[in-house]
């Protein structure tokens, strides 16, 4: 987690909280993320200010709206004229990426530009180059992704911009790619607010007591390294007589079932456990089942059926952060129409997260997927 982009991205950040009102000096109190983030952690200290929910892009992009991108009627008809194509090369396959591939679809469908590819390189940044150069033998003149390594990135998608492609980035571009220059735009989510919502959820339903396993993103990511780091902030601050006493990283979500047992078995007093995102969060699910522990609650992002229904039916998960999958989607088909157009976008578009327990699934699922919770989730 000490790669280059990313230390500057938070030491942007801490220039930003600073501003707001954080001292950060001699009294700031050590946090069990100190030794994985090599330091003390962003927007606590001993004085127990509340942390910021400012937050800043990869290349230090101030967040905008995203209902601030809008087209108008005469800009959709030029782009149904122009005959555009499109492609879509994604990280991974999940359940968030399939509801944000739905709303890009929908609203491209809408504006006469046809899909003519997608792929999911499963997080293996050799495969995504591989996509990105077969994506690129069908000549579109949009593709939208989200980086699986930045660096790498960089050089996979070099040939699209050479070729004048239009690029528009879901949270995670290529490192050093520029809005307005190499890159149409990013659109993402809220990043503070899942941290904050994540806090809350697990705080509350553990009545603000006992010990706590983070299980982080090690990699690359600008938007999960801060929304990891949010969560242990309001952590921090809301929920005093809590503790976080293991974390571990993680790049590879199918090795979480393994982190977890290791865990478990070395921090048996558990109460909670923060996990990155959803699919990250089943493995964990599966050690916890394994272990016989139903009293050990986990809180993670991205809304999934699977670990939905398990809270809905009382077991380990006590909340998940839900995206506007679908609408960020749709955001993300129309800053591509920015692009072909030639219009001047926002850097750093962004949505608002919603945190949802039992209380609230219909809502959350709504926002995530843009439809009802099937009766499966909700039994």
């Amino acid at each position: 987690m000490n790669k280059k982009w990313y230390v500057a991205a938070l030491l942007v950040l801490a220039l930003v909280l600073s501003a707001c009102g954080g001292d950060g000096g001699d009294d700031a109190v050590d946090t069990p993320t100190d030794e994985a983030n090599g330091g003390e952690a962003e927007g606590e200290d001993a004085a127990g200010e509340e942390p910021s929910l400012d937050f800043v892009g990869p290349n230090g992009e101030s967040p905008t709206s995203a209902e601030e991108l809008q087209l108008t009627d005469e800009e959709m008809e030029e782009i149904r004229d122009g005959g555009y194509t499109a492609a879509l090369v994604w990280h991974e396959n999940s359940a968030f990426i399939q509801a944000v591939e739905q709303g890009v679809r929908e609203q491209l469908d809408e504006l006469g530009v046809e899909v003519v590819a997608t792929t999911a390189a499963e997080f293996d940044a050799a495969r995504q180059a591989d996509n990105v150069s077969a994506v690129l033998a069908r000549e579109p003149d949009i593709i939208i992704t989200i980086a699986v390594d930045p660096t790498a990135a960089a050089e996979a998608f070099r040939p699209a911009v050479d070729a004048g492609v239009k690029i528009v980035v879901l949270t995670t571009p290529p490192a050093d790619y520029t809005a307005g220059e190499e890159i149409v735009g990013i659109v993402t989510g809220e990043l503070t607010g899942y941290g904050k919502a994540a806090a809350e959820m697990l705080g509350e339903e553990v009545g603000g007591q006992g010990e706590v396993g983070w299980l982080y993103h090690d990699a690359d990511f600008w938007f999960t390294n801060q929304r990891d780091q949010a969560f242990v902030d309001w952590l921090n601050y809301l929920y005093p007589d809590m503790e976080i006493v293991a974390e571990e990283g993680f790049s590879d979500p199918a090795r979480t079932e393994d982190i977890a047992s290791a865990m478990l078995t070395r921090h048996a007093d558990l109460t909670g456990i923060y996990v990155a995102w959803a699919t990250a969060a089943e493995g964990v699910l599966s050690a916890l089942r394994a272990a016989g522990r139903d009293d050990i609650k986990v809180v993670t992002n991205d809304l999934d059926a699977a670990l939905a229904t398990d809270m809905m039916q009382g077991g380990n998960v006590a909340g998940i952060v839900a995206n506007p999958a679908v609408d960020t989607g749709r955001k993300l088909a129309v800053m591509a129409g920015y692009g072909v157009l030639d219009k001047e976008a926002p850097e750093l578009a962004v949505v608002t997260p919603l945190g949802v327990t039992p209380d609230n699934i219909e809502e959350g699922w709504r926002t995530e997927f843009a439809e009802d919770p099937p009766a499966d989730v909700t039994g």
